[in-house]
């Protein structure tokens, strides 16, 4: 089985190549590092930086050299974080990488990117009253669609193995920004109705689907007028497959099926260059319709799905991986992301059994998040529980 810790560039660049890399393979005893190369805004705490222990990171900050010639002319660009300077921590990482026997994977966040959305709106999703939800970027927007495919392109000359594809969707109300706040109780339909975009890229794919996507839209708007205007209409249940007599459940489809298009032309691109595209699903099954995730297609568009196996038992674990397969995704087609520290494990035998549960399984590769936020203790509960 394969094994790869999730880590930051500030990580490699604020403790060094040796200690960094020192830690991964003599603590924790992985095959591989997965650095983040595009991420959002965050503030963490890291408990074994020797330079801070909190850091804030910016909005949809590139953590690589972007080739200026690549990107000439587009209006969507990644940004290198300051925090780099002119460093480039993924060349760096490739170089030790190599050097050392790992594998280099790049966790790369594609549609949540809360610089990108607010410099240029017209990208970002837009609910059916045409506010633009700007912390994300929209899947269906073809310059969105050239950014996201040029990233991949940019990632292959480090050497990559795989793109792990995070925010490679749509997403809900309630994601990505501080200070949300929601005094009223909007309920389950009106907070997944807010959620759909209808910018006039996404409409013109439900069109070519054969779904009416201005009668959706107007639809929409009434529901929500009516969910938002009182109390008792919010709590009711959120039966949003008969709305507009199925025609918003056909909208949702054809958004998924949008998702799944742009997942197959990265994987195509990706293996152009000799890497693979993991799509990463953190909700799992059930929970990732409104946002466009169609498992049993993106089973086939991309090389590999990859989750969340945060959970306290090993069978809880088995039970996540056990429901993906009902929705066409093979144990052996998947990556699993498992935490080490005291909020999910309670010691190294915690931990070795839920890596057995997945090895048994035939899952092929787990991967442990993560180095900077958790205490050194963790990466030592990991090489125990590999070893």
């Amino acid at each position: 089985m394969e094994s790869s810790v999730l880590a930051f560039a500030t990580d490699l660049l604020d403790e060094g190549a040796d200690t960094f890399f020192g830690n991964l393979t003599d603590r924790a005893g992985v095959g591989g590092v997965t650095l983040a190369s595009v991420y959002h805004e965050a503030r963490d705490v890291f408990p074994h930086n020797p330079r801070r222990v909190i850091r804030y990171l910016e909005p949809g900050a590139a953590y690589f050299r972007p080739d200026p010639a690549r990107w000439s002319g587009r209006r969507l660009r990644p940004a290198p974080s300051t925090a780099i300077g002119e460093r480039d921590p993924f060349a760096e990482a490739a170089e030790e990488a190599r050097r050392r026997g790992l594998k280099l994977h790049a966790w790369t966040v594609f549609c949540h990117n809360d610089r990108l959305g607010f410099e240029h709106p017209d990208c970002a999703p837009a609910n059916a009253f045409g506010d633009r939800h700007l912390t994300e970027l929209c899947p269906a927007h073809p310059e969105v669609r050239e950014y996201a495919r040029t990233l991949v392109t940019e990632l292959a000359r480090y050497g990559v193995d795989a793109i792990r594809a995070e925010s490679l969707h749509f997403h809900g109300l309630r994601h990505g920004y501080h200070h949300e706040r929601y005094f009223e109780e909007l309920g389950a339909a009106a907070e997944a109705l807010l959620g759909l975009c209808f910018c006039a890229h996404c409409r013109a794919a439900a069109v070519r689907a054969g779904v009416p996507a201005d009668e959706v839209a107007e639809a929409v708007r009434a529901e929500l007028r009516r969910r938002l205007a009182d109390d008792a209409a919010a709590a009711e249940p959120a039966a949003l497959d008969g709305l507009a007599d199925g025609a918003v459940a056909a909208y949702v489809d054809a958004s998924a099926a949008t998702v799944t298009s742009l997942a197959a032309e990265l994987a195509e691109e990706a293996a152009r260059h000799g890497m693979r595209l993991t799509f990463m699903d953190g909700g799992g099954p059930g929970t990732g319709w409104l946002s466009g995730i169609d498992l049993p297609g993106l089973a086939k568009a991309a090389h590999q799905i990859e989750t969340l196996g945060y959970a306290r038992t090993p069978a809880e674990v088995r039970e996540k991986v056990a429901a993906f397969a009902l929705h066409g995704v093979r144990p052996q087609d998947m990556a699993v992301i498992l935490r080490p520290m005291a909020s999910d494990c309670d010691g190294p035998a915690n931990l070795a059994a839920k890596i057995d549960v997945l090895r048994g399984l035939g899952v092929p590769e787990v991967e442990f998040y993560h180095y900077g936020l958790m205490r050194l203790s963790s990466l030592d509960r990991i090489g125990a529980a590999l070893g």
